[in-house]
């Protein structure tokens, strides 16, 4: 999470700066950002993207994020390819440690296989150096809650083929014997 250069949008934070108190921030993209959004999420528009979170610090060396990201984009329906906007409100939570914590050790069983639980917390992610990128943290959770298959609203098919009960009829496993009768 150091590098900068490759995220479209970025919002460095030095580790050494957070405090146990979270502060919150407001980051929003300006139209130079929203275009390189527009690129990295291959859809037809980003017009507007912004993420309120708060930045603490997690146990002893840890940073965690937590806040809500919205964004509003534009993207080609599946079916009829004219633009469907979407907006994104989606929650952000993440903890960040140091490469070299031992929290940040997997932990597994005696045969070397990870636990997860499904219901709980994602797994700390690790970063190196002194920086997070809190900006591209938030364009990744507004990425994950892009609809990959956005249609347009009331879409009406009018050449798709309703199937009903009279013309869903299995045929009888016995049909076949049916042929083979003798009289």
């Amino acid at each position: 999470m150091t590098s900068h250069d490759s995220s479209a949008f970025s919002f460095p934070v030095k580790v050494g700066h957070v405090s146990a108190n979270p502060v919150t921030v407001t980051i929003s993209a300006d139209e130079a950002e929203l275009e390189k959004l527009k690129a990295q999420w291959d859809v037809l528009a980003v017009s507007a993207f912004e993420a309120e979170i708060a930045i603490g610090r997690w146990k002893r060396d840890g940073v965690r994020l937590k806040g809500r990201v919205r964004a509003t984009i534009e993207q080609a329906c599946v079916v009829t390819l004219d633009p469907v906007e979407q907006q994104i409100d989606e929650e952000v939570e993440a903890v960040f440690l140091p490469e070299n914590s031992r929290l940040a050790k997997r932990m597994t069983d005696g045969n070397g296989e990870m636990f997860l639980d499904p219901e709980g917390p994602d797994l700390p992610d690790t970063f190196s150096g002194d920086t997070i990128d809190v900006g591209a943290v938030a364009a990744e959770f507004a990425a994950l809650a892009i609809d990959p298959y956005p249609r347009k609203p009331d879409l009406d098919y009018a050449d798709r083929i309703e199937s009903d009960e009279t013309t869903d009829k299995k045929p009888s496993p016995f049909a076949v014997l049916q042929g083979l009768k003798r009289d």
